[in-house]
């Protein structure tokens, strides 16, 4: 116990502290004071800053204090273009006559490829439409071809079967064709089978032929990758096709307390994966932060934050026995939204944490960026250590982890109120009042109660365009469109569901959530009850853990029946992945200008990020995800009407088919066992043969490729000398857009599929690439060339200069409508600075480092809106844009401001914290005023030196 020694009595520079004065702090600020304490070197970290945490009660929300993670977080979406930056800087340290292998991380750094899986097969079938990434699939053997019979017949040489045997078109016999769902006959023995000749494909193919495509597609990145954990220190890469980040995190990485330096101390992490606070749920201090933010925590840069509000979340009363842990968080979010805790920490504690088990509070930790807090922490306690007991933790370990946690008071026990700290805030939460909800059908802020979702989308087809609204005319609510698909007759509605997709954020990590799908599912079958076969559905698991679970519980072909099939690992429907649907859905929908329906397990979706022609999007529950594609629609009251008829001609109802909680606890219990962590732990250890066997070079210096449209070297370093330059005024600038309210990162800097007439794809074809190579925006940020001319891509993107949707501005000097970065590069050559003037909340959605390093390459200097996501404000800092504010109660239309005028912001030269800037309209000799929004001196040093890139890059010059 001599570190446990060392950690309660650190004496580094500066008197020992007592920890009795800490007791009383919440437990995620005794983990900001253990961090700062023994990272105290009079620097970075001042004793001033010590004792600002010590005393939070009198300095919360006011001392601005550092934080030193013991780990950083990477997906390969937003890892690449970090890893790329830091690649760049090795070069340009080295052309200043510094040595490169300077450049390392300083803290350890675990990057996981999760990202770049897409859905290439499902339902056995290869799809025949073009791949929603693009992307080339030769090399994928013979199994590249269509899903359906193309008008010349099949041909030659084109076969299909499992991975061990196949069958050449030309051997099959002549077999009617069907519906493309699997026989009647035993579950366990269903095989799925090929549309051309109906032979049997395995369920394993499915998932195995995305993952070797994957592979293949994504080979020049992921050979980068295995150069970055051969060139730099500290860092680890975790290869394709082992799991989502957010569940490697949590099932192989998370450790609750480290060790290092001759100390033990307290697990934490910064990630720049939005689901990173779900590590919050095991008791360690984590959140996401930007891709440029991380760098710097890599390079040995502590994260600066305002020492947070801690709202103390005070749950009671007994759990309902059809609430899952999404309603829990659904329930949980509008209390804290409602609540307006935006910037803070939430810490949960009260009687009715016993009843939340481990990959409980992980859901709900998850959620926290919904309602705009940092973190959502739960504190270690009991159920945390039987957690890690079942998952087979080291006994030795375990037992060192339980004894420092209690000796330095981050153990917590819910039967002693003692116990609990002080809090800015109390709220309340009675888990009695929870009943199951879903989100929709635009914002994931939009609860609707089940009970009352048939009314609530009749509502929303009534009302005006907007966050609910669509509009439709009453006449034509009614619609109905009959179509043909697979040689069968259905029709399409209002409200029908197309899309029903169990993905890989938020809740797959929690095994009683998904096995009361499959539970369901599997009582849904023996019943006689199917999905439409147009329906898309499919089933991406976090890890192999889930599938493991699933299927030695027995529902996992039972899901399978119901078209729920493995696709594979990794972030797929969620990031716009998803296969496109039958082309005769699409025109049926587009034909009764339908509002057709999604329903997703994840944590967040907005209007078009699923498929451009489904309007309606609903996030639920997995279990509701299956009891909304067995019904077809989300215009049914569950409690009214039944799901279907059974094969013996009985009505059946959801409450016939939902699994009781004891049936639950007893598959949990007899299959979530530590068998299934022991596995992943296996998995991780052997990686996989392609990775493996895949060549990466040995350089100092990355190898360059000018040819690569995967990986380039970024311009955020040319001309860097020793000197700061700084950054003046900006003179006669002209808005490059002029947004609304919610403009998202995902309007900013899209993620999917990359569409044929943009910028982005004339330079891909530029170099000499198909649209079936483009890949997507996430697979290739690490070209700045792709990512700039994505910037502001999105086809939802209202741009009120131009009055229309789409990535389109107007070139004011010309008066000419064209694409956004074709406007910028004209901007640019003619020396003309830009600025973008927005509405509330600019910036929300997922944390995305490009939607601030795009607006930099296009030549922004500054944004200006009513309000920003605190996130992305961060990163606009952090790139050198400065993020001004309009005063209360002042907008771009009470300024009656049109988009054309020019403007010039003075007082930049002498940039402070919450500076007050002048406005001045040079074409109309009008001006108003702005607040800077640089909440500390790291954000005035950041924007100094043009970002926290270069601010970084000067200090190893000098």
């Amino acid at each position: 116990m001599d570190c446990v020694a060392k950690i309660v009595h650190i004496e580094k520079g500066m008197q020992c502290l007592p920890l009795a004065p800490a007791e009383r702090l919440p437990f995620s600020i005794r983990v900001l004071l253990e961090a700062a304490i023994r990272k105290c070197d009079g620097f970075y970290v001042k004793q001033e800053d010590v004792q600002n945490i010590l005393n939070w009660e009198e300095r919360q929300n006011e001392a601005e204090v550092p934080f030193s993670p013991a780990r950083v977080l990477l997906q390969d979406f937003t890892g690449i273009p970090a890893m790329v930056d830091l690649a760049a800087m090795r070069d340009a340290v080295a052309k200043n006559g510094v040595d490169p292998t300077l450049i390392n991380p300083k803290c350890p750094t675990d990057l996981i490829v999760d990202h770049s899986l897409q859905i290439d097969f499902s339902k056995c079938a290869i799809q025949n439409a073009p791949n929603p990434g693009g992307g080339d699939v030769q090399g994928a053997g013979p199994r590249s071809g269509s899903a359906r019979p193309s008008p010349r017949g099949p041909q030659l040489g084109t076969q299909c079967g499992s991975r061990h045997g196949s069958c050449a078109k030309g051997s099959c016999s002549d077999t009617p064709s069907g519906s493309g769902r699997p026989p009647a006959v035993q579950i366990e023995n269903t095989p799925l089978l090929c549309p051309f000749h109906l032979q049997p494909v395995s369920e394993q193919d499915t998932a195995l032929r995305n993952q070797e495509i994957e592979l293949i597609r994504n080979k020049e990145r992921l050979q980068f990758f295995k150069w970055c954990s051969k060139a730099f220190k500290n860092v680890s890469v975790v290869p394709p096709d082992i799991g989502s980040v957010h569940q490697v995190n949590l099932e192989y990485l998370s450790q609750v307390v480290q060790e290092g330096e001759g100390f033990i101390y307290p697990d934490s992490v910064v990630g720049t994966d939005s689901h990173t606070t779900m590590i919050n749920g095991l008791g360690i201090l984590g959140w996401g932060v930007g891709g440029i933010e991380t760098e710097a925590v890599m390079l040995g840069q502590p994260v600066s934050l305002t020492l947070p509000q801690v709202v103390g979340c005070k749950l009671v009363g007994s759990i309902s026995t059809l609430a899952t842990s999404i309603d829990i968080v659904l329930c949980i979010t509008k209390h804290l939204r409602q609540a307006g805790i935006g910037g803070k920490f939430v810490e949960f504690f009260g009687p009715g944490m016993s009843q939340l088990s481990a990959a409980d509070r992980t859901t709900i930790a998850n959620m926290c960026p919904e309602y705009n807090a940092t973190i959502s922490f739960f504190p270690v306690d009991d159920t945390t250590l039987k957690h890690f007991k079942q998952t087979s933790k080291d006994r030795t370990r375990l037992e060192l982890l339980e004894a420092y946690l209690k000796a330095v008071k981050l153990f917590r026990s819910y039967d002693d109120q003692a116990e609990d700290p002080q809090y800015s805030e109390v709220i309340e939460v009675n888990l009695s009042s929870i009943v199951p909800y879903v989100s929709g059908p635009k914002r994931p802020q939009d609860r609707v109660p089940v009970t009352c979702m048939k009314e609530d989308f009749l509502n929303c087809l009534n009302e005006k365009v907007g966050f609910k609204g669509f509009h439709i005319p009453s006449e034509k609510q009614d619609t109905v469109v009959p179509f043909l698909h697979e040689g069968t007759k259905y029709t399409l509605s209002h409200g029908s569901v197309v899309i029903a997709a169990v993905i890989s954020c938020t809740n797959n990590c929690n095994p009683s959530v998904m096995l009361t799908a499959g539970l369901l599912a599997k009582k849904a079958v023996e019943a006689g009850l199917s999905v439409k076969p147009y329906i898309r559905t499919s089933l991406a698991p976090g890890s192999g853990m889930v599938t493991h679970y699933l299927n030695a519980s027995g529902v996992l072909p039972y899901l399978s029946k119901l078209g729920f099939e493995v696709i594979g690992y990794g972030c797929a429907t969620c990031v716009g992945n998803t296969a496109p649907l039958p082309q005769s859905v699409v025109d049926a929908i587009k034909q009764g200008d339908l509002v057709a329906c999604g329903v997703l397990s994840g944590s967040r979706h907005f209007e078009g990020r699923l498929c451009d022609c489904v309007r309606a999007n609903y996030l639920a529950s997995p279990p509701l995800v299956v009891a909304y594609a067995i019904a077809g629609t989300i215009g049914i009251d569950f409690e009214k009407e039944p799901l279907g008829v059974g094969a013996d001609g009985t009505e059946l109802f959801l409450k016939d088919l939902w699994p009781s909680k004891e049936e639950l606890h007893h598959v949990e219990e007899n299959n979530v066992v530590a068998s299934i962590f022991r596995e992943l732990r296996s998995r991780m250890q052997k990686g996989s043969t392609f990775w493996n066997s895949m060549d990466a070079p040995d350089a100092v210096l990355f190898p360059w490729d000018p040819k690569s449209t995967y990986i380039r070297c970024p311009p955020f370093f040319n001309r860097l000398s020793k000197e700061v330059s700084g950054l003046g005024s900006i003179e006669n600038a002209h808005a490059l857009l002029f947004l609304g309210d919610k403009v998202t990162t995902d309007h900013i800097s899209p993620a999917g599929s990359i569409a044929r007439v943009s910028a982005a794809a004339k330079y891909l074809q530029s170099k000499r690439l198909t649209p079936r190579e483009f890949n997507s925006y996430g697979a290739r940020r690490g070209n700045d060339a792709v990512m700039t001319r994505g910037t502001f891509a999105s086809i939802k993107l209202q741009n009120r200069l131009v009055g229309k949707t789409g990535p389109k501005t107007l070139h004011i000097p010309s008066g000419q409508m064209m694409d956004v970065f074709e406007a910028a590069e004209r901007y640019q050559r003619d020396g003309v600075p830009l600025i973008i003037l927005a509405g509330k909340e600019y910036g929300s959605g997922s944390s995305r480092d490009w939607a601030a390093k795009g607006p930099y390459l296009l030549g922004v200097r500054a944004v200006i809106a009513e309000s920003f996501a605190k996130m992305h404000k961060n990163h606009l800092v952090s790139m050198g844009i400065a993020p001004l504010q309009f005063l209360p109660g002042q907008s771009a239309d009470s300024l009656q401001l049109s988009g054309k005028e020019r403007f010039s912001i003075s007082m930049l030269e002498q940039v402070n914290t919450r500076i007050k800037c002048f406005v001045f309209q040079t074409s109309t000799g009008k001006s108003f005023s702005v607040v800077a929004l640089f909440e500390n001196k790291m954000d005035v040093t950041f924007y100094k030196h043009g970002g926290i890139l270069k601010y970084v890059a000067h200090s190893m010059l000098q």
